[in-house]
């Protein structure tokens, strides 16, 4: 089943994800559906703040994508990446391993929004699985970025959060429209 995506302004992309404890029916429904709504709007990534559930939750297909390759390491041995997806991370953990890069960015809560963002090029992941069994693996690319995105999601924090001053000034317009909708859309629903 296909979720809405909530855009900026509405108050679960704020909120921090609460830590699941076990996989239950009702999270298996979750990880579907959130993996269809995320190739249904040609997304990479999406979190579940971003279907309005507060929880530690992602999931991730960066196989669409051509022009920005990923990096993917199992136990110290390179891993094809298309094989892992998607990529669902329950409760993800991440520690950088590579020197900031900077690079694009965009936000399906931030439709044809873009900016350039720094992170970490590439970084050491621990989460569970769909199954509720751990994984560990180094990762890189695109896959480390739209890793590092989502996991912000989970915190609460948003791109926007990321960007510098300079950028988040010249797209104040579009942010404050976006806002206002989002805000508006709320209102009709009380």
């Amino acid at each position: 089943m296909l979720l809405p995506i909530v855009k900026y302004g509405h108050p679960a992309l704020r909120q921090k994800g609460t830590r699941i404890e076990r996989i239950t029916p009702e999270i298996e429904t979750l990880i579907r559906d959130m993996i269809d709504t995320m190739h249904d709007a040609h997304g990479v990534g999406l979190a579940a703040q971003q279907v309005a559930q507060a929880l530690q939750l992602t999931v991730l297909d960066v196989r669409e994508v051509t022009d920005r390759p990923s990096t993917l390491e199992l136990d110290g041995q390179p891993a094809d990446v298309d094989t892992f997806m998607p990529l669902v991370l329950v409760n993800p953990e991440f520690k950088p391993v590579g020197a900031p890069v900077t690079g694009p960015e965009g936000c399906l809560s931030f439709p044809e929004l873009y900016a350039d963002i720094t992170r970490p090029e590439s970084i050491d992941v621990t989460a569970q699985n769909e199954k509720g069994q751990t994984i560990q693996f180094r990762c890189g690319g695109l896959l480390a970025k739209a890793i590092q995105h989502e996991w912000d999601h989970l915190q609460g924090i948003l791109f926007i959060d990321r960007m510098t001053l300079e950028t988040k000034n010249k797209l104040k317009p579009e942010l404050d429209e976006l806002m206002a909708e989002t805000r508006a859309e709320l209102q009709k629903k009380k």
